[in-house]
């Protein structure tokens, strides 16, 4: 029974469910917890993509098996939103394909390209599944460090220096989940370049393309030149139509690497359910006004929670990007690490946040807020935040 499950053996412990049982016994004990933890957006799906949807689901020749790839008309429904955001010309047919979320079609696409031994390069701290698609695959991941004081380019020249064989891959994504950090197009430009340099594929994750704030207009790496070249680009229906129980999202970029998506996804699924991808066909050559309300909304609950915390002393920059704040452990507390102020934070201030840890070794003096509760139960969490600094 040992050997049975194999890949599991080289996966750590989840740090999040430590965090969430001590929440959970608390809640079970009768205490009001302010979840900021878990990434799950709480505004609705807007109506007139809900409207869609039902209506689809009414129709019978929509419950049959779909296409893995996705359907023609929302493959162009793609397409067209890139040419009009981006000013980047996909092709439908060989540049695209819609995926089961981006979680499921990045796990896929590293599993099909890595094998047991290749080397594959990661922010650190970056969103779990970017380096354990690569542990699940049966592949090495070296993690560059990302946060204040680093220089991301030279951490990834000196890792690749370092690194035999070679690496394969590099995921990438921004605005960056969970630190925030911001890009600009010279940045994806610089990539571009050290990818074709060192013979390296990049995957991007846009999942928070339109969570971005204060001006700040986040580039897609398909604008760089020759990304086509080097690499794919994911993006995400569930934050920016709200709509993350729904699972849909795109991968573009690439022919060959879309390719090799689509010919592994070909034996793995059938594709999202038609009504969900004919919605989504209505979200993408919609009207904008959902997204700029979600937006706002994000920014609000932003304001309020740096506003709160900054009054407390937790002295946090306001990120420019994403639905989550990722704050430095106040001084007083940091030798504690990340796992143990956040079950401090449960405890003592009623209030659940992510610790930095489950994102990486370097994320150990962070804690990442997301801002999936309203201003006034945000202002519930900074005043217990506030009794205990």
């Amino acid at each position: 029974m040992r050997n049975r499950f194999a890949r599991l053996d080289r996966l750590p412990p989840y740090v999040f469910a430590t965090v969430n049982q001590i929440k959970m016994e608390a809640r079970r004990a009768g205490k009001d917890i302010v979840d900021l933890g878990m990434g799950n957006p709480d505004l609705p799906t807007p109506p007139h993509i809900v409207n869609k949807l039902v209506e689809a689901a009414r129709k019978p020749q929509n419950h049959r098996y779909s296409a893995s790839m996705g359907i023609t008309k929302l493959r162009h429904a793609i397409s067209a939103w890139y040419k009009r955001r981006f000013d980047v010309d996909i092709d439908p047919e060989t540049e695209a394909i819609v995926t089961i979320g981006v979680k499921e079609g990045l796990s896929h696409l590293v599993l099909v390209a890595v094998g047991p031994g290749d080397v594959v390069f990661t922010p650190n701290p970056t969103y779990p599944i970017h380096p354990y698609s690569a542990i699940i695959a049966g592949g090495e991941v070296r993690g560059i460090p990302l946060g204040p004081g680093e220089d991301f380019f030279a951490n990834l020249l000196q890792a690749t220096k370092q690194t035999w064989p070679r690496p394969k891959l590099l995921i990438l994504s921004y605005p960056h989940n969970p630190t925030t950090e911001v890009v600009t197009l010279d940045f994806f430009e610089k990539v571009v370049a050290f990818a074709r340099e060192h013979g390296i594929l990049v995957i991007h994750d846009f999942a928070y393309a339109d969570l971005v704030f204060d001006g700040y207009t986040a580039p897609s790496f398909l604008q760089a030149r020759g990304a086509k070249e080097v690499g794919v680009e994911f993006f995400s229906l569930s934050k920016s139509y709200s709509m993350a129980g729904w699972r849909l999202g795109f991968c573009c970029g690439n022919p060959e690497t879309v390719a090799a998506l689509k010919r592994i996804k070909s034996y793995l699924d059938y594709g999202v359910f038609q009504p969900i991808q004919i919605a989504a066909i209505i979200a993408l050559n919609g009207p904008e006004d959902c997204v700029q309300e979600i937006r706002e909304t994000y920014r609000e609950r932003r304001d309020a929670l740096i506003r709160g915390l900054n009054r407390a002393g937790w002295k946090i920059p306001k990120p420019r990007g994403t639905m989550f704040v990722w704050g430095r452990i106040p001084e007083k507390y940091r030798a504690m690490g990340s796992v143990e102020f956040s079950k401090f934070l449960i405890r003592e201030a009623g209030v659940a946040v992510s610790p930095g840890l489950g994102f990486g070794e370097y994320g150990d003096e962070f804690v990442r807020f997301a801002l999936i509760e309203n201003p006034m139960r945000i202002n519930q969490a900074v005043r217990g935040i506030r009794r205990i600094l």
